[in-house]
């Protein structure tokens, strides 16, 4: 066997393999509790999204229901399926911010900015939202659209049949092309030709704020923002501070710098970008012009991710399980930000210190973490012991 063969005959073997079983990673103990507090008449349903302030307060962006859509007007729209909740840093019930709001139809993310203002993505109205710290609206990002495609209701039968003709009345909405300006997918949904910019290539998007199912948000040291999105399209939109769109870059592929589904984005302290290109199973680096860097390929398949703060950073990265099996994969990396593996907990299932589905996670230290699972509809409290 050649050697060139040999190479090849190694990374298939390799590629079959999960990430933790190819690298000696050392196991982190840790304790997880589930501090949040809700009142009788309040239930979480998947939690997509789970952030904290400087306080130390958590917030909490949930899918509790499908978005349903009104007709019978000249524009049906979509409404609902979504809530945000604040809690003290106890885990007591604060409030609900954002009711009713317009965009709140599929939760995707929720961040909190440096000056603690709370910004929500929202995967089917293909928004970004920011709330300031009274809970006041302060920028939109994205455009809804302006009315919604109903799907059709099913044949009618012959008369006498006994059989339904079709519902009338709300039914539960969903986005396709043609959808109209600043349409989205339907959630958690992609095609082949979503997201093909005027002439450009699939997943790039138009050179604008309109958004195709937006996965999360970060911000640098200036305050410029970063928007994946990463549901229809596949690239990095960037916004000045003002949310004055600025450039953005990323296709649909395999080569550095395209994207297969970019779930998630941090920054670092040094301006660095780190996307979780959960499609193609590797994290990739940029700069804040979108050059890339290098890539991490040792970490499963990155749902989520976040960056400690303070002058000596780490990189948490969560090997989710698909929504299809809660049994498999599951694990939470930790990484230096060169991409080096230092060490692993937890795994996939539905007891406490088990992870069922993690869309979020926020990184309050080194050593203190909240997940929240969408697979197990919970948000929980870490705290590691390295």
């Amino acid at each position: 066997m050649t050697k060139q063969c040999s190479i090849v005959v190694v990374v298939a073997l390799l590629a079959g393999i999960p990430a933790a079983a190819q690298f000696a990673v050392p196991e982190i103990r840790f304790e997880s509790a589930d501090v949040l507090k809700f009142p009788d008449n309040i239930h979480l349903g998947e939690a997509a999204g789970v952030a904290t302030n400087s306080k130390g307060d958590v917030f909490v962006y949930t899918r509790t229901g499908h978005p349903t859509v009104s007709i019978g007007t000249a524009r049906p729209y979509a409404h609902g399926g979504s809530r945000l909740f604040q809690f003290d840093r106890t885990g007591k019930f604060v409030r609900e911010m954002g009711q009713g709001s317009y965009g709140f139809l599929f939760a995707q993310q929720v961040r909190v900015d440096p000056q603690d203002n709370v910004w929500v993505v929202d995967q089917m109205s293909s928004m970004v939202i920011k709330f300031d710290p009274n809970g006041q609206v302060q920028l939109l990002l994205g455009r809804k659209a302006e009315s919604e495609r109903v799907p059709a209701g099913p044949p009618a039968t012959p008369a006498g049949s006994g059989a339904a003709t079709g519902a009338t009345g709300d039914v539960i909405g969903s986005r396709g092309a043609g959808a109209g300006r600043g349409a989205g997918p339907a959630p958690e949904a992609e095609g082949p030709a979503a997201g093909r910019g005027r002439g450009g290539p699939p997943g790039a998007g138009a050179q604008s704020d309109l958004f195709q199912g937006p996965t999360d948000v970060a911000w640098d040291a200036a305050g410029n923002i970063y928007v994946a999105d990463g549901f229809g399209n596949s690239r990095v939109a960037k916004f000045d501070k003002n949310g004055k769109f600025i450039k953005s870059w990323g296709s649909r592929g395999l080569a550095p710098g395209q994207f297969n589904r970019p779930h998630a984005i941090a920054i670092d302290a040094q301006g660095a970008v780190y996307v979780a290109d959960s499609g193609n199973r590797r994290i990739q680096v940029f700069d804040g012009d979108g050059n890339f860097k290098t890539q991490f390929l040792n970490v499963g398949t990155p749902s989520a991710i976040c960056i400690t703060p303070g002058p000596r950073q780490y990189l948490y990265s969560s090997n989710s399980n698909p929504p299809t099996d809660l049994d498999v994969d599951g694990e939470i990396y930790k990484l230096d930000l060169n991409g080096r593996l230092l060490g692993r907990f937890g795994k996939a299932g539905k007891l406490p210190k088990e992870f069922g589905t993690v869309n979020a996670m926020d990184c309050r230290s080194e050593n203190e973490l909240y997940v929240g699972e969408t697979g197990n509809w919970r948000v929980q409290k870490l705290t590691l012991h390295p």
